[in-house]
């Protein structure tokens, strides 16, 4: 018969293990990364992963097994939202550690933007020092949903889709800085090249909104 106290032990590490199953799938993270931005249908995960709906649904299922983000019925759709905000910084701990710990993260990362101009990292505290001085026009290129649900103040809501669209109604005069979700969302790099094919002087920002959350800086809410 087990000791009470390695019973004890086993016990807890196999509950804390179930969240490390749970993320032990890229496409998982993926979801857990889409789901930091704000709420989603099931139909808009599909999309923005790549899977199909009912692999997204099942990859879903686990981590709401896991506690992880949660469910709620609207009309037809079913929204998943985090379980709670910890849920967020836990994946940002996750993505960091990674980051310092494997190289081959820096190595991807280099040769998906080498040759593309403007897609050096933009030094934070000169771009909050140029936004409060109005130098500079910020745009946030993700879905407008996502911009309601938090935003770095004073962002324009461009989502991507509709950039070529607006392209006329930015100032022309000031530097343009595109955003997303993160260092590795392919939205604010499209946009950036988009923007300096038209004649824009512009550069991204690598951080998304909640590497600014996780910073302590402020994120605007609504439009």
């Amino acid at each position: 018969m087990k000791n009470p106290n390695r019973q004890f032990k086993d016990a807890i590490y196999e509950q804390i293990s179930r969240i490390g199953k749970a993320v032990s799938s890229p496409k998982r993270l993926e979801l857990l990364e889409l789901l930091c931005q704000g709420e989603k249908t099931v139909e808009i995960l599909s999309k923005e992963t790549g899977l199909t709906l009912a692999n997204t649904s099942q990859h879903l299922q686990i981590l709401r097994s896991a506690r992880l983000v949660e469910a709620e019925k609207e009309g037809l759709y079913v929204k998943y939202h985090l379980a709670d905000q910890k849920v967020c910084e836990f994946f940002l701990s996750m993505r960091v550690l990674s980051e310092h710990r494997l190289t081959e993260i820096e190595m991807i990362k280099r040769r998906f933007l080498e040759g593309r101009e403007g897609m050096e990292p933009v030094d934070r505290g000169d771009l909050l020092m140029r936004v409060k001085e109005g130098s500079v026009t910020v745009l946030d290129v993700r879905p407008v949903e996502e911009y309601r649900a938090g935003h770095i103040p004073g962002a324009l809501s461009v989502p991507l889709d509709q950039l070529k669209k607006l392209l006329a109604k930015l100032p022309r005069n000031q530097e343009v800085v595109a955003y997303c979700r993160g260092p590795y969302c392919v939205l604010a790099v499209q946009a950036v090249e988009l923007l300096q094919k038209k004649g824009f002087k512009a550069v991204r920002l690598e951080e998304g909104v909640q590497d600014w959350r996780a910073m302590g800086l402020t994120l605007d809410i609504g439009d």
